[in-house]
């Protein structure tokens, strides 16, 4: 897999990417716990007119780093130092959960980047409630490591998806779900989840110039209807759409997920060749 060297506050940071396809820059980015391979039924999709950039932000995948304490910036000069390797001079942007934190914070700073911006379950702000969330995610995952218990990605599946999943599950399946998440879940997503208690982006909302969907899951029982509010309310060109699915939209409706932000990135291409009146 290609891969870019970045410094960030505590240090150099070796992240990984995939790129795929052919067309203008589209650069994903994923969320607490994930990697990149998230977004593959994404990228399956739209390969075919975009090339598409899917890094690993540190704390999951390959990435590698210093190891020591991140912010929404480092892990937003992750994402544009993969950009920057993979030759995209602007690109569009999608970021799912703290994914969508970090795509906010890279769009407001480098708005002369980031050709439109699509945000799943983003927040402007970690207030009093969520805080105490990703404290007990903390608490969950460090009695996990201490014991060798499961309780953290026993949680998960609770925390994220909505009735769609519970509807269509037996207690087997969900259990099988479990051991993957088992699987899956590394030591790094500690170090992210301590970068979601820090998120504030009201200061930067106003900067962003990019056309920005606000994709919010109906069902989702971490992020609030005035988070997405507040994104809104602050970002001057943006609107709202909603999925009928939890959290983990990506998992719970991968179909419904892909198709709604595949409608607004094509949306966006045809804007871009309109040819402008004079």
């Amino acid at each position: 897999m290609p891969k870019t060297t970045v410094r960030t506050s505590g240090g150099e940071a070796v992240v990984e990417y995939d790129i795929t396809g052919t067309g203008p820059g589209l650069v994903l980015v994923h969320g607490t716990a994930a990697t990149r391979q998230m977004w593959q039924p994404l990228t399956e999709a739209l390969a075919d007119r975009f090339t598409v950039v899917a890094p690993d932000m540190s704390g999951s995948g390959d990435t590698t780093d210093h190891g020591g304490a991140l912010t929404p910036a480092d892990l937003a000069d992750e994402v544009l130092a993969a950009a920057d390797a993979a030759g995209l001079d602007s690109f569009h942007l999608v970021g799912h959960s703290l994914g969508s934190a970090v795509a906010t914070h890279l769009a407001a700073t480098r708005p002369e980047r980031v050709r439109s911006l699509a945000l799943h379950a983003g927040w402007a702000y970690t207030d009093v409630r969520m805080d105490a969330e990703f404290r007990y995610w903390l608490e969950l995952m460090r009695t996990d490591a201490e014991h060798g218990t499961a309780l953290f990605p026993r949680m998960l599946p609770l925390m994220a998806f909505g009735p769609r999943y519970w509807e269509h599950t037996d207690a087997a399946a969900n259990e099988e779900l479990v051991k993957g998440l088992i699987e899956m879940i590394t030591p790094g997503a500690v170090r992210q989840t301590e970068v979601d208690r820090l998120v504030d982006l009201r200061p930067l909302l106003g900067r962003i110039t990019a056309p920005t969907l606000v994709l919010a899951s109906a069902h989702d029982r971490l992020i609030g209807a005035e988070q997405q509010q507040a994104l809104l309310a602050g970002i001057p060109d943006s609107r709202y759409a909603e999925i009928d699915a939890g959290h983990a939209a990506p998992a719970e409706d991968p179909e419904g997920f892909v198709a709604k932000l595949a409608g607004f990135l094509d949306e966006r291409l045809a804007a871009e060749r309109v040819p402008a009146r004079g």
